[in-house]
């Protein structure tokens, strides 16, 4: 006897009558976005572009940490594993990205004190374990991981730990969903929103980008029956001609979002003008330590000396990013780029559209 699934979110019976109810209604081609890397990795692990209308397509976009982080910021990490007497702790998936000159793993290869961590809480670790060890923890990610970074700034301090140095390339969402609908090169009719991020900051912080630009909008869990239930409100608004801003995630997101997270990263961070791989100089975008944590601030205690930064010489990771191109328009895809040999980070990181991809294109056009 067939096991029932007791979660909505996996049930079977569910995604088929939304698989109906997307096919059913949907009569005009149209471009949806999903913003998070998480669901571009979802959607095409669960097949999810072979089982909509094919006039429905699915793009990327920049939400990848690690792909729109710039390579000058790339460079700046590679630079600041040069620092003598200091011990960089870093998330797996900046280890393999290259650099303008080299890479993280490269350096650590060459012998640099380069660790890879999967938490704040092991670099934190690292600093009470090797008092006599600068640790800079290279923070890189949206709102989703920026209270925790925050969390241990603030623990470092409590504890009199001296020796941990967070490098904080951390960027905020809304004002980059602004910069994409002013984008000439992207032309999308929905956005499916991150639900890791629509955690912390709450359906309520898309309100002013929604009534500016009145684009339907969902957010979404990660789940099949999650992601079907957020393309199949994306059509219901696109069809109606009834734009929304909707939450298809409510077990997860509320109005007003996480607000104990969203007050120790603001009691940690303050906004600043910031670049994105793909995207440029976004204003107010990023996130640097308040005066008031300097003293943990590694841009501000280590100067170190960047190389001129250089883009990969034909990688449209940049284009990628917005949605303007898929991987496979990209020259150097499956070419001279490949897991075992990335040009860019989009072909790096778990949630990099080339890596998606990939690892998952056979089928998926």
């Amino acid at each position: 006897m067939a096991i029932k699934h007791t979660q909505e979110y996996r049930d079977p019976e569910i995604a088929a009558m939304l698989i109906g109810k997307i096919k059913q209604t949907s009569r005009k081609p149209f471009r949806l976005m999903e913003v998070c890397g998480t669901h571009t990795m979802a959607i095409f692990r669960h097949g999810i572009r072979q089982i909509i209308p094919e006039h429905i397509s699915l793009l990327s976009g920049p939400g990848c940490p690690v792909c729109v982080t710039t390579q000058r910021e790339i460079d700046t990490f590679i630079a600041l594993s040069g620092i003598d007497n200091t011990i960089v702790a870093t998330f797996g998936d900046l280890m393999r990205v290259p650099g303008t000159e080299s890479s993280l793993e490269n350096e650590r290869a060459c012998g640099k004190d380069i660790r890879m961590v999967y938490s704040t809480y092991d670099a934190l670790n690292l600093a009470r374990k090797i008092p006599d060890k600068k640790i800079i923890f290279l923070g890189v990610g949206f709102e989703t991981t920026a209270p925790t970074i925050a969390a241990s700034i603030v623990y470092a301090r409590q504890q009199g730990i001296k020796n941990y140095f967070v490098h904080s390339s951390h960027k905020r969402v809304i004002p980059a969903l602004s910069t994409l609908m002013e984008d000439e090169d992207v032309n999308i009719h929905g956005l499916i929103l991150p639900g890791h991020v629509s955690v912390i900051i709450g359906m309520d912080a898309y309100r002013p980008v929604f009534d500016k630009y009145h684009l339907p909008c969902a957010v979404a869990g990660f789940e099949p029956v999650d992601i079907l239930k957020g393309i199949c409100s994306l059509v219901d608004q696109i069809e109606s001609g009834h734009p929304m801003l909707e939450n298809t995630y409510p077990r997860a997101v509320t109005a007003e979002g996480n607000k104990k997270a969203a007050s120790i990263m603001e009691h940690v961070f303050e906004n600043k003008d910031t670049a994105w791989r793909g995207l440029g100089m976004i204003p107010q975008s990023g996130l640097k330590l308040r005066d008031t944590f300097e003293a943990f601030d590694a841009q501000k205690v280590f100067a170190v000396e960047v190389p001129k930064s250089e883009e990969p010489r034909g990688c449209a990771c940049g284009n990628v990013l917005k949605g303007a191109v898929t991987p496979p328009e990209c020259p150097l895809y499956n070419k001279t780029c490949s897991p075992t040999s990335p040009v860019g980070p989009c072909m790096v990181s778990s949630e990099g559209t080339c890596s998606a991809y990939y690892r998952y294109h056979s089928n998926s056009l």
